[in-house]
């Protein structure tokens, strides 16, 4: 369910029982009696209702403050977090919940003069003001999520998460049902079909592997897609190709197998993760702020996924259907792609902090010692040469390129 539909369920299920529950108990004349008068229950009533609305404009100050905060100081990427926060809103149906209800509470005390006070009625509008102020406290604790050492390792987490989810199934032929290991590269087929995107631009957000196997599967084929997860697709970018086949792919279906969204997502896309510490850091970076210590702490977090990476065999793009034939081949970053990606911007805007250095040459010293002698240690190699060039090159003094030139993993705290 969006998460702004969520006020207004509370908002319909307290409009509901505001209509329902008064009716039902004052039809009953239930002999409850809470030992207050009618004006006392009006009056506690009405304050409630009240202040429920001055309690909402706090929420959305605080929302827009948590927008603001994350947008300036991390990234506008990463505002998404709050904005589509489910505590935020479940506070805010809870607030709209309270207002609603209160004022149906106070119509229906001392309703035609009578001096009776609907017991039940009030007793839980003095209930849904203690939820209230239970999500507020809620709402507040969740301020400490701004706090640099929480985002990043939020987004750390959902970087291992991704990474562990995606390259494990690619370890096992893919990540659905029906599908195997392949055991042969695509067939040289000529191509059949050519799907073009229609529409608003949007971002492949994901890839349905299951549905894009049993359709080529059905139709004989291979389908190679053209686009990344993380790709923006324009109006007439080619999606996918089909390569051979019996016959024509519905591209209704095809279309669905892709989905599109207005911005990237964490799922199936481990570079996303690195993008947005490499943003944090690079940030932190800038003239404005010149916090190299937050470029450092973003760096420890993106050699732990580095890390991640370097113990898995990425994908190689070819998913095969349970005999073995490749149904589905599509574009895949490569470790030095993950390099690249990684360490180029906050090498380049970092190249004046002995500190952020330092921290960089620990990382890849620690990722060589970690590939050994593999293919991949090429690469490591050759970024740990880039960044000492960069050093080399530097406005340092020879003092300070001696100091630059040792690893530390905590940038500036002891030499190894």
């Amino acid at each position: 369910m969006p998460v702004w539909l969520i006020p207004m369920v509370y908002t319909a299920v307290s409009l509901v029982c505001a209509l329902l529950l008064p009716r039902v108990e004052h039809a009953m004349a239930l002999p409850i009696d809470l030992g207050i008068s009618a004006a006392a229950a009006l009056a506690v009533l009405s304050s409630i209702a009240s202040g429920m609305m001055a309690l909402t404009g706090i929420v959305f100050s605080i929302a827009f403050v948590m927008l603001q905060f994350s947008a300036v100081t991390y990234s506008p990427r990463f505002a998404n977090r709050f904005a589509r926060d489910p505590v935020l809103f479940h506070a805010l149906g809870i607030f709209f919940a309270t207002f609603t209800y209160a004022l149906a509470a106070t119509a229906w005390s001392d309703r035609g003069g009578s001096g009776q006070v609907p017991a039940v009625s009030t007793v839980l509008a003095v209930a849904l003001l203690f939820a209230s102020l239970m999500a507020f406290g809620l709402l507040m604790r969740r301020l400490g999520d701004l706090q640099i050492a929480n985002t990043l390792r939020y987004i750390g987490d959902k970087g291992r998460a991704i990474i562990e989810e995606s390259l494990a199934a690619s370890a096992q032929g893919s990540d659905g049902p029906g599908a195997g290991r392949a055991v042969a590269g695509p067939p040289a087929a000529p191509v059949t079909q050519i799907l073009r995107h229609a529409g608003p631009p949007g971002y492949v957000q994901r890839y349905d592997v299951p549905a894009l196997i049993a359709l080529a599967q059905g139709a004989g084929a291979c389908i190679k897609i053209e686009c990344a997860v993380g790709d923006m697709m324009m109006d007439g970018s080619v999606m996918l190709r089909v390569l051979g086949g019996r016959g024509t792919v519905p591209e209704t279906a095809l279309r669905r197998a892709i989905r599109l969204g207005a911005d990237r997502t964490f799922e199936q896309d481990p570079k996303y993760p690195i993008r947005l510490l490499v943003d944090i850091a690079i940030k932190a970076l800038s003239p404005a702020i010149n916090d190299p210590t937050t470029a450092v702490q973003a760096l420890d977090q993106i050699e732990d996924l580095l890390r991640r990476l370097a113990r898995h065999d990425l994908e190689d793009g070819r998913l095969a259907d349970a005999e073995g034939v490749v149904r589905v081949v599509f574009p895949t970053p490569d470790w030095d792609d993950y390099l690249a990606l990684a360490f180029d911007e906050i090498r380049f805007f970092g190249a004046t902090s002995v500190q952020v250095m330092r921290r960089l040459r620990s990382a890849l010293r620690g990722l060589a010692e970690l590939v050994g002698d593999s293919a991949r240690a090429e690469g490591v190699q050759r970024y740990l040469e880039h960044v000492d060039a960069v050093i080399e090159h530097s406005a340092f003094d020879e003092r300070d390129r001696l100091a630059a030139r040792q690893e530390d993993p905590q940038g500036l705290g002891l030499t190894r």
